[in-house]
Order: C-alpha cells, then structure tokens, then sequence
C-alpha cells in the first residue's frame, strides 16, 4: 500500500487538515475513497461472527461502521486534540445521541440558555419525555453554573461563543467546576471549530459539532460529530449510532472531509471579513449595537483573545425599528443570501427571532436577549467592501 500517514507522530493542524486520518487501501489511491456500500463481505462464516462480535477488527454495515466515515472521523479528532470522533447524520443527531448515550432518567442538565433554538426544543419538549431536566444559566456566570447544580446534575451544556450573541463561557474554569462536582463538561465548537478553539484542551469532557456549518463551509451536506477522549463515553456514543442509527452517509462524511483539507485558511478568512464588517457596522447610525467577541467593546473580548486564536464570522446587530426596521434591513440586501443556515463561503442573513429562535416563545427569547431588532450575520469570503455596500443598501431603508 505505500507509504502510509504516520499517525503516531506529532504534526502541525494544516498538515493534519490535508492528510490526517488517512489509511490507504490496496488500491494506492492518492485520495480519499467513497466507500458507497452498506454492507461488507468475509472470507469465512467464523470471521464474520468475530468481526460481528467485535473480536476482531473490521466493517459490519454502514450504519455505524464504514471506511470513508472512519477517515473522517479520525481527522476531526486529531483536529480537536481528541481521542476519538463519531459522525452523525447531523449536529441535532449528535447532540440528541450525546444525551441518549450518557444520562438517563431522573438526570439533569444544566445548560445555557444562549443556545442554539433546536437544541432548546430538544431539551425541553424531548428530553423531558423520558425523564431528563434542564436547567438554564447564563452563560458567562460561573456563579450561576455552580447553584444551579443538584444532585442529579450529570452534564454541563454550554456554546461557546453562542449563537447568535457571541456571548462565551470560561472553558477552563467551567470545566473545573463541573469536574470538582463529578460532571461531565460537553462543549459545542460548532461556530470556532477546532481551527480557532480546542475546548478538550481546556477541559471539556466532549464536543459536539454540526459539521454542516464551517467543517464542510459550502452549504453542501448535514452532518454531526461528537468527539471526547474516554473510550467508555465514546463506546456509548457509538452504541447509540449503532442501535437508534443516529447515522451520517458516507457521501456526506467524503464532503465534510474535504473541508477539513481547508479549514484553517477559510476560518482565518472568514475572521479577517467579519471583524472588518462588525467594526464598520458599530459605526452604523442605523445600528444600536453589535455583538462580536472581536471588538473592543465586547464585554468578553480579552476572554475571547485569550481562548480562541480567532473571533470566528458570526456576529449580531440590532437595528432601530425592531422587526420591522430588521426586515426592511434584510430584504433590501442584493449579495447576501436570506437563509438560517451559517458557516458558508457566501455570506447568509437571518432575522433570529421569527426563524432560527421563532419555536422559543417570547419569554424565552427574552431571556435569551433575543431583540425583535436582532439581524445574524454569518460572514462568507466575498470581498468585504461588496459585503459593506450590500448592508449599507438596507441600513439606508431605516
């Protein structure tokens, strides 16, 4: 087979980007193969009872165990400083498999409440139907993480930075507490990546990932992944895909692969754009207030510097008019795309309260400081003066 990609060795993160993970078959291919099968076929009926029973190593079927997953998978964790990575068919099914995989009933969560809309709806109006709680803090009080643990409390759920406010968690120090109490830390790098932000360094038991977002970063393919480095939380994690097929396509883990080849520069990209962009919409009069961890005038910006080695390309503004003025801003735009969806080369749009946070209801929009006059931007890699002139066109409306 060739010279293979010593994995044993240590190696920068845009070498591991192009060639981590990578296991040639006799084939001596230079790329990585799509392996478009759903099953796998043996020599002996005795190896495939070993190979079924896990006695010995190999592929059973494609809903849990498929080569081109595996590359993938072996990539994302090597990116992430983890031990192991499992893919899921999306980051809801990643974080649904999180939950199913590690608590039971009568077990409790407590969680930001600057989350992400679905992950709120799973937590609320599934979780809660076999029996797990949540409990919502804010995100940036350490205070508020250590009352509210029980002693039920099993898991800490936090996103970081959030969406769509940027607001952040000390990694390191939410990690201490919940480890000082006996919990297991699950951290969502879904808007950083492990190309700005490696929360299992810090302390984080897990991280969850939707790999639709910056992993892939051409709005191509949905797709999840968990990654940790306690073989026996990740056993469990797998067990899970395995018997509720939690289960992403080879296809799609093939695409999501590809992205990794190219993160790093695309994420240094998308930083550049979206820091020029937030400090030329503070100087807006339309806008009441930008939320970007890169700005001076973020309250966690040296917090940000300190645990990121980027800000990332999603950002928040509040224009005057509340929804109204939001919509006026967003429908006369011509180059960026209205859509919920984030982390692609072209630069989206949304309005968050009546799309991505529209199932909350208002009072929990509120508390989440979800504004009618809220406008998500996920900037994309055009040219930052188009990007100005675009939202200056609906800013112009006001």
């Amino acid at each position: 087979m060739g010279i293979q990609f010593p994995e044993d060795e240590e190696f920068s993160f845009a070498t591991l980007g192009v060639r981590g993970g990578q296991r040639r078959t006799n084939e001596q291919e230079h790329g990585e193969p799509i392996f478009t099968t759903s099953s796998f076929v043996y020599d002996s009926a005795a190896e495939a009872a070993a190979k079924f029973a896990g006695n010995e190593a190999g592929n059973v079927y494609s809903r849990f165990s498929n080569p081109t997953i595996q590359t993938f998978e072996r990539r994302l964790a090597a990116l992430e400083g983890g031990k192991r990575a499992v893919a899921m068919g999306s980051g809801m099914g990643a974080i649904l498999t999180m939950g199913l995989a590690l608590l039971k009933q009568g077990d409790e969560i407590v969680a930001s409440r600057s989350l992400f809309g679905s992950t709120v709806s799973l937590f609320n109006k599934h979780f809660s139907k076999i029996g797990i709680k949540v409990r919502y803090v804010t995100l940036s009080d350490l205070d508020e993480w250590e009352n509210a643990i029980s002693a039920d409390t099993k898991l800490f759920f936090a996103e970081t930075p959030s969406n769509p406010l940027s607001e952040l968690v000390d990694i390191a120090k939410l990690a201490d507490i919940a480890h000082r109490h006996g919990i297991k830390l699950v951290i969502d790098n879904c808007f950083c990546t492990p190309a700005l932000q490696q929360p299992l360094k810090l302390g984080a038991d897990l991280v969850v990932h939707s790999a639709t977002k910056f992993i892939d970063g051409q709005g191509r393919a949905v797709g999840g992944a968990i990654v940790g480095n306690d073989d026996a939380d990740m056993d469990e994690v797998l067990g899970v895909v395995r018997t509720c097929g939690t289960s992403i396509s080879p296809f799609n883990a093939w695409v999501f692969l590809k992205g990794l080849e190219t993160l790093k520069l695309r994420m240094r990209a998308h930083c550049d754009n979206a820091l020029a962009l937030a400090r030329w919409l503070e100087q807006q009069p339309q806008v009441e207030k930008v939320y970007f961890g890169g700005l001076e005038s973020h309250p966690q910006h040296e917090l940000a510097k300190r645990q990121q080695s980027g800000f990332g390309a999603v950002l928040g503004f509040v224009v005057k008019g509340g929804q109204q003025g939001a919509w006026q801003v967003i429908d006369a735009t011509r180059v960026v795309s209205i859509t919920g969806n984030l982390g692609d080369t072209k630069t989206t749009i949304t309005h968050v309260a009546t799309t991505t946070h529209g199932k909350l209801s208002e009072e929990e929009r509120a508390a989440a400081n979800i504004a009618p006059g809220l406008i998500r931007v996920a900037v994309g890699l055009e040219d930052i003066e188009d990007l100005k002139q675009d939202l200056a066109r609906g800013l112009a409306t006001l």
